[in-house]
């Protein structure tokens, strides 16, 4: 008899998972996944590296290491944020962990106790979703607008949730809308966590993938009262299969942070920790991002160029300033109609009711990736959209 734990039984598997497995057909064009543009991986420089780290120190590769992470890219990215406004030296301390997501799972296994609130932008990402639903914690989704989360509603939400664990936040080039939060709302935001004395979690797995617009300071930089919890991660900027991200926060958080994952993974792996150090120090780790931005500019133009021409005026789409989504919404009808239409003609985008704190909540929008599909499936791909949407939509 396997008897799963209350905590786990209702848990299942992500809606986008489950779409992935319907474009494992090779006919399939996905505009459903979120992983970076392939042409985007620095795989020469990542072997070369390697080699060197293999020859050169392979018993530190290969043997265990500190929770905290290892220490030259801890450092380093101490100075980088610091120059940031980011890291507060007296304040602050940091750990390496499996990417964003894991950030997300300690934050909420540190800060969350069993039938607290969790308070998010509603539609939010989908794999901390999932991460706040496998500590049973109370979802409260607070909408958006262009600006980011609705500060009045987020207040309504804080009042009407005094056993607040913490506000989830994505403000940069947000998944799944691809919309940036503006600096006053930022402001705002903090404000109200400060007075209502609940921390923020900021999500910024995007931040350097920034193609147009003018960067907008983190909430991290403006807090002065230990309010902000950190997430960064190099999946976006280096390569995902690493598994590297960062959490950047408190002292005493972070300290409870190695705890946690003192008893879970031990330490993120060491090797591509090391390979990561070697990579933004050893090579112009600027122009690599430059050479990223370029390419999701243009993976972008082409799809929102090919949106404009060929969809019904009544269909909207969000104009992201960089990341690697774009948002759609219908005028009126079935979405989930819709996508399954897309789908029958081998194009897969994700349906908006998956990113809602209530997945089973109505939902007029879509999200489409611009960054894994080739040029080719791009323009492919959207024709198809059109020709699905006209059939539907004038």
């Amino acid at each position: 008899m396997n008897a799963f734990s209350e905590r786990i039984s209702s848990l299942q598997p992500g809606a986008i998972r489950e779409i992935l497995k319907f474009t494992a057909d090779p006919s399939v064009i996905s505009f459903a996944a979120g992983n970076p543009a392939p042409e985007a991986f620095p795989v020469e420089t990542v072997a070369k590296i390697t080699a060197d780290i293999m020859k050169n120190e392979p018993v530190s590769a290969l043997q265990y290491a500190v929770s905290e992470g290892y220490a030259p890219l801890r450092d380093w990215l101490k100075a980088d944020l610091g120059k940031k406004g980011v890291f507060n030296a007296e304040d602050d301390d940091i750990i390496i962990t499996a990417g964003a997501q894991q950030v997300t799972e300690i934050v909420t296994k540190l800060m969350c106790n069993e039938g607290e609130t969790i308070i998010c932008e509603t539609p939010t990402f989908i794999g901390s979703l999932n991460a706040f639903r496998s500590y049973n914690a109370k979802l409260v989704g607070v909408p958006s607008d262009d600006d980011g989360i609705n500060a009045d509603k987020l207040e309504i939400a804080l009042m009407d949730n005094p056993k607040t664990a913490f506000i989830y936040l994505i403000p940069n080039f947000q998944n799944p809308t691809g919309k940036t939060m503006s600096r006053e709302r930022r402001r705002v935001v903090l404000r109200l966590a400060e007075k209502y004395n609940v921390l923020i979690l900021e999500d910024n797995p995007y931040g350097d993938l920034r193609f147009t617009g003018i960067d907008i300071p983190s909430i991290k930089e403006f807090d002065k009262n230990r309010h902000v919890v950190y997430a960064g991660s190099f999946s976006k900027t280096l390569a995902p299969g690493l598994r590297v991200g960062f959490m950047c926060g408190a002292q005493n958080i972070v300290q409870k942070a190695v705890a946690c994952v003192q008893v879970s993974t031990v330490h993120t792996s060491i090797l591509p920790q090391m390979l990561t150090y070697k990579f933004v120090t050893e090579y112009n780790f600027d122009a690599h991002l430059e050479r990223l931005q370029q390419i999701y500019k243009e993976k972008c133009k082409l799809m929102l160029d090919g949106l404009k021409f060929g969809m019904p005026l009544s269909v909207e789409f969000t104009e992201p300033e960089g990341g690697l989504f774009i948002w759609g919404t219908l005028p009126f009808g079935d979405m989930r109609y819709f996508c399954g239409k897309a789908a029958e003609n081998k194009v897969a985008v994700v349906p908006g009711n998956a990113f809602l704190v209530n997945e089973k909540e109505e939902s007029l929008s879509f999200r489409l990736n611009f960054s894994t599909p080739t040029n080719e499936q791009i323009e492919r791909g959207v024709e198809i959209l059109a020709r699905v949407a006209k059939t539907i939509y004038r």
